[in-house]
């Protein structure tokens, strides 16, 4: 059975779906979840759920690389296969992502390539775009631009506002993150595609 480590920031709902679908998939064990937060909700969460947890404040720390020193010391103590990036809000240097090359996956609020970064779905609604959605992809040193390994679309609505579109992306989010870990989990790389 694989190991998952998960990263998250806030309060960890595509954590609590991937815990979900691992424990009703037994394919894989969250071994950790961590956050560059100690204030963050989704650590709580996961306590309550009898899983790990590790808070590493970056703010306590001079500089990006001692903080993911001190990040991938916590990730590496749970040794997991797989590192799941859900709603981290760190950018993450080369070297770290070199440590977890080829295991370590991000969702994000997008149809990539289209709109990596932040504030994708107003920046979605300004373009006028017809549909919306998001996308998992393995995390490679360019922001947002490694190999995609599933997406989930849905249409914009002619009265979506930022907040509205991104609570409907976020429901995609939920089903489409856990399947794409499930295939991932076992060797499948290839793009899944929801509607």
């Amino acid at each position: 059975m694989k190991r998952v480590a998960i990263l998250i920031s806030g309060g960890g709902s595509n954590m609590l779906a991937l815990v979900q679908d691992m424990a009703a998939g037994g394919y894989a064990t969250p071994v950790l979840v961590a956050s560059n937060d100690p204030a963050a909700g989704g650590l709580a969460r996961a306590q309550a759920l009898g899983i790990p947890t590790a808070a590493v404040d970056h703010r306590a720390f001079p500089d990006r690389a001692s903080f993911e020193t001190a990040l991938a010391d916590r990730i590496d103590a749970a040794r997991p296969d797989i590192l799941c990036l859900a709603g981290f809000m760190r950018i993450l240097t080369p070297g770290f992502i070199r440590r977890y090359r080829g295991r370590m996956l991000n969702i994000h609020p997008s149809l990539l390539p289209k709109y990596p970064g932040l504030n994708t779905h107003a920046r979605a609604l300004a373009a006028g775009d017809a549909e919306a959605g998001c996308t998992i992809h393995e995390v490679t040193e360019d922001l947002d631009a490694g190999p995609i390994l599933g997406q989930a679309r849905l249409p914009v609505r002619p009265e979506d506002t930022a907040e509205t579109l991104a609570s409907r992306v976020l429901k995609l989010e939920h089903r489409l993150y856990p399947a794409v870990l499930r295939r991932f989990a076992s060797g499948d790389r290839s793009p899944l595609m929801l509607d």
